[in-house]
């Protein structure tokens, strides 16, 4: 169990690792303070522009694909591989921490982003033939609506239909931790329902392809 613990511990110092502070840093921009006011990729686009938000997206994916890629096999000195503990649910537990450090960063107050990123880079290491449809579902929904937030949402939705129509045998901690994620990313996302319910969500013009032809006026 020590190693369970604490390899999720470090998955979270990893995921509090966030794009959008290291990335505005270099540029002196705090984009928690534009915007959205949200840590997150979307909010980069909005106020910083492309470069910056795949510099962040970058990052945000990168240490999921550290904590989850490299720490589950990691035979830590000391510490060792236990062998009571399973490889592909010590995965799920990276994978979520990491997220979880995403949204709730030690080092920012705990003031973090959303999570959609850094779950993606989980799901890249553990079932990345799943995020093909993932991602197509996000694409369209963006196209149609032009909200961010909406696409995410769907798309999370998506990702457990995408490993139980995907992934032969269905591995019971990868679907656990697509619903129990999907659910969670949801959650982030609460503050988008509600500016979408009021009416004053922000649509990103540019990946509204599908907008009516007086949308833009």
């Amino acid at each position: 169990m020590l190693e369970l613990g604490l390899k999720s511990l470090l998955s979270y110092l990893l995921g509090s690792l966030m794009g959008a502070m290291l990335v505005g840093r270099m540029r002196s921009v705090d984009i928690r303070k534009l915007g959205s006011q949200n840590a997150g990729g979307t909010n980069a686009l909005r106020t910083q522009g492309f470069a910056f938000a795949a510099a962040v997206v970058l990052i945000d994916v990168g240490k999921a694909l550290i904590a989850v890629g490299l720490l589950p096999g990691w035979d830590i000195p000391g510490v060792g591989l236990d062998p009571e503990v399973s490889r592909a649910w010590l995965a799920v537990a990276c994978g979520t921490w990491v997220v979880a450090g995403h949204v709730w960063p030690l080092y920012y107050e705990f003031q973090g982003g959303k999570g959609a990123a850094t779950l993606l880079g989980s799901v890249a290491v553990m079932a990345p033939m799943v995020l093909i449809p993932v991602l197509a579902t996000w694409l369209v929904v963006v196209m149609v609506f032009g909200f961010v937030g909406l696409a995410t949402m769907i798309a999370m939705l998506a990702l457990p239909l995408a490993v139980v129509a995907l992934v032969e045998p269905v591995p019971t901690p990868l679907l656990v931790f697509s619903l129990a994620m999907a659910a969670f990313v949801i959650f982030t996302h609460r503050a988008n329902i509600a500016r979408m319910h009021a009416g004053n969500e922000n649509r990103v013009k540019r990946l509204w392809l599908l907008r009516p032809r007086d949308a833009g006026r």
